[in-house]
């Protein structure tokens, strides 16, 4: 059987699948990449907020899942809304790249200390720089990679904020300015791996073949905790909501929170604990989060 896996079309979706092909053919498995533009890819003139964020890079892949027409589905965990389709279910999450934001321009000596515009279309990360860089401009820009660069080539903003992963799987490592502090940027679940999604329908056998060639335990316990977090706070792209759980030896380092999206406010909650109680542990410091204060900040719309 030709295993049929899907894809976003950009670059970067490209490299990560053919990392997941590659796993797939070298295990004797015969693949074959079937790729698709989203509603994410093709609406680039609005924020993904304005778009409906959940979902605009997933609901036609989960669609072809569904039906049958592929077997699996591979995406950047950080694009997965934190509650599937029924009928859906993610088998693997890729052993994670580094977790961090970084600072990207054509301009080597640039910094976030310099009054700058930067292009960027997260809500997180601009409700970040207006809480910490309240001195910095931020302008919309949306795109594949490779299009967001030339937008910053063409001088639309002087740098951007990228998650590290992809810019190095791009190899575009020259033109980091800045690796930016996870205290400060912590990043979105699933920032740095690369989720493998299929149809609860296949075949059992061939389900536990799959987890045991692509599955990285140690980051999937750290991402399913991200996700329970982000799930609990119902967040998807259009919320300011940052959640990284990391190895501390033989536990689970978990922070989270979220910020007013004018930056005025910013909630954060921490906790240290097993791995096996590491999803429990990420839904209860989203609840502390949401009595918190964090209900309030959920009920605005825009950012001011």
């Amino acid at each position: 059987m030709k295993l049929k896996i899907i894809t976003r079309s950009s670059r970067l979706a490209l490299w990560q699948t053919e990392l997941v092909a590659k796993k797939l053919q070298n295990a004797g498995l015969e693949t074959e990449i079937v790729t698709i533009e989203t509603k994410g890819d093709k609406i680039l003139d609005r924020s993904l907020s304005k778009i409906g964020s959940k979902g605009v890079f997933t609901e036609e892949l989960e669609a072809k899942l569904l039906s049958g027409e592929v077997q699996l589905a591979v995406h950047s965990a950080k694009d997965l809304p934190s509650h599937l389709p029924e009928g859906l279910k993610i088998i693997a999450f890729t052993e994670r790249e580094q977790v961090h934001d970084v600072l990207v321009s054509f301009k080597k000596e640039i910094s976030l200390q310099d009054k700058i515009v930067v292009g960027t279309s997260s809500t997180r990360r601009i409700a970040i720089l207006k809480h910490f860089y309240p001195h910095i401009q931020t302008t919309e820009i949306r795109g594949n990679l490779q299009t967001r660069l030339q937008k910053l080539q063409n001088g639309l903003c002087d740098a951007l904020i990228l998650a590290y992963a992809g810019i190095k799987r791009m190899n575009y490592e020259h033109l980091i300015c800045e690796h930016l502090s996870l205290d400060i940027f912590t990043p979105t679940a699933g920032q740095g791996s690369i989720a493998v999604e299929i149809s609860e329908n296949l075949d059992e056998n061939l389900q536990e073949q799959l987890k045991t060639i692509l599955n990285h335990e140690a980051t999937a316990v750290c991402v399913r905790a991200e996700r329970a977090f982000l799930h609990t706070l119902q967040g998807g792209c259009s919320v300011p909501v940052f959640v990284l759980a990391t190895w501390q030896g033989s536990e689970i380092f978990i922070q989270g929170g979220l910020l007013a999206w004018n930056g005025e406010r910013i909630i954060r909650k921490k906790a240290l604990c097993l791995p096996e109680n590491a999803q429990e542990i990420a839904i209860n410091l989203a609840q502390e989060v949401l009595a918190s204060g964090g209900e309030t900040i959920l009920k605005q719309k825009t950012l001011s």
